[in-house]
């Protein structure tokens, strides 16, 4: 904490990220002339070989060179930058043979762009290691020019540094001034270079990020592919608490039910008092069993969120809370009915969390539209320290969300108030 007390820009040239930064220049230069002359040597051999067939495995060959100096150069990203790119889906062909592997790389997006990395990449770090190094060299060399000053006298027979000459006149840095002056100079170089450096590891950051990783629509895919996965888990979860709660609710009321009335049925004739009994107690299940059907429907899918919508589906679950809940619905339209059922579900859930842990007094909701996004914000006045963790309700709620591009946030200090916010798309 102490260094955070100096300004950022005495800080920087001793902050070890800048010497990370000025590794990753120097060691680039060397890496990318390596890079470039492999890449184009071999490009070049294979695609001039193209009109026979040797051209096609050099060419793929090639390529698949290349994805190997991207593997290198993410490695190094992420080692000296603190930037971690996944790698691209690996290149895999449609029978697995050689043949079918080698057009799988030639057609691959990806190998073609780590190829281009390495055609790009070589001038801008010859630019970057050039301008680095002098900047550096120079700035640091003139702020320590006090310390080495002497040499200039003792080995090369002059007064100090040259700054001018042409023959009959010529110009030394040796007065106590025009040394301070040099190293006062030397300071603010040294002082400047860590932002110059900085700004070119951005532009390598953006080569290393926008070339050596997965396409956007692969990222998508690959997105999307988790959401089904989610949608898949919370169905198959949706379906087996509906399958307990049957079993050891209605189901075993009913199978009581049955029992009771056949044993009414024997005693009928012999035993009309306990047979009444038995039938009254019957009644009573019954009515347990419909009480249990129908909130089972409810957790389902409420009838009330089809006939009449948000307001009062939310109206109905507020009702049912421990706590007073004030709910605020302001939506021009309905939203698409899915969106609508998860919203509910959201609501339902997070009400559920505030009677059972928020230890609060009072509960807001408020629903409204964004733009092209419904939001849903759930609060409660209690004790606060409401987690997104795995095996909690709120990473279900956050899975639910986010299968449909959602963004669950969760903000709830120690000590309350507990604040969640649904951002959901609209998609009416």
């Amino acid at each position: 904490m102490a260094s955070h007390r100096l300004p950022a820009a005495i800080r920087a040239p001793f902050e070890a990220r800048t010497w990370r930064a000025l590794l990753y220049v120097l060691i680039g230069l060397p890496l990318g002339v390596l890079w470039f002359a492999l890449s184009v040597s071999f490009v070049s051999a294979g695609a001039g070989l193209l009109i026979t067939f040797l051209g096609v495995p050099i060419l793929a060959g090639a390529l698949a060179m290349c994805r190997g100096f991207g593997a290198v150069e993410r490695a190094r990203a992420r080692g000296l930058l603190g930037l971690d790119v996944r790698p691209p889906e690996p290149v895999r062909g449609r029978t697995g043979g050689a043949f079918s592997w080698m057009g799988a790389m030639l057609k691959s997006g990806a190998s073609w762009r780590h190829l281009l990395y390495a055609v790009v990449h070589m001038p801008w770090a010859v630019f970057s290691f050039t301008v680095t190094v002098t900047f550096w060299a120079t700035g640091w060399g003139l702020f320590l020019y006090p310390l080495w000053q002497w040499v200039f006298p003792a080995y090369l027979g002059q007064d100090g540094m040259q700054l001018y000459g042409d023959g009959s006149h010529d110009l030394y840095l040796d007065s106590p001034f025009e040394i301070a002056v040099t190293s006062v100079v030397g300071l603010l170089l040294v002082m400047v270079g860590p932002w110059l450096l900085r700004g070119f590891v951005a532009v390598d950051r953006l080569l290393v990020s926008g070339l050596l990783g997965p396409s956007r629509l692969a990222t998508r895919v690959t997105e999307l592919e988790s959401d089904r996965g989610v949608v898949v888990d919370t169905a198959a979860a949706d379906l087996r608490r509906i399958e307990r709660a049957l079993h050891d609710g209605a189901q075993a009321r009913l199978a009581a039910l049955a029992m009771d009335l056949g044993l009414a049925k024997e005693k009928l004739a012999a035993d009309p008092k306990a047979a009444a009994v038995l039938v009254d107690e019957a009644h009573g299940e019954v009515k347990l069993a419909l009480r249990e059907l129908r909130d089972l429907a409810r957790g389902i899918h409420p009838a009330v969120l089809t006939d009449r919508g948000l307001d009062a589906a939310l109206s109905a679950v507020a009702s049912r809370c421990a706590v007073p809940v004030s709910v605020d619905v302001d939506l021009p339209a309905r939203p698409l009915p899915a969106i609508e059922g998860i919203a509910y579900f959201t609501v339902s859930e997070l009400l559920r969390n505030v009677t059972e842990h928020a230890g609060a007094r009072r509960a807001w909701v408020d629903v409204w539209r964004a733009g092209d996004r419904l939001m849903v914000q759930v609060r409660d006045d209690g004790v606060g320290g409401a987690e997104s963790l795995a095996g909690r309700s709120l990473a279900g709620l956050t899975e639910r969300v986010g299968a449909v591009d959602g963004v669950l946030a969760v903000v709830s200090p120690a000590g309350g108030p507990t604040t969640v916010t649904a951002e959901l798309p609209w998609r009416a």
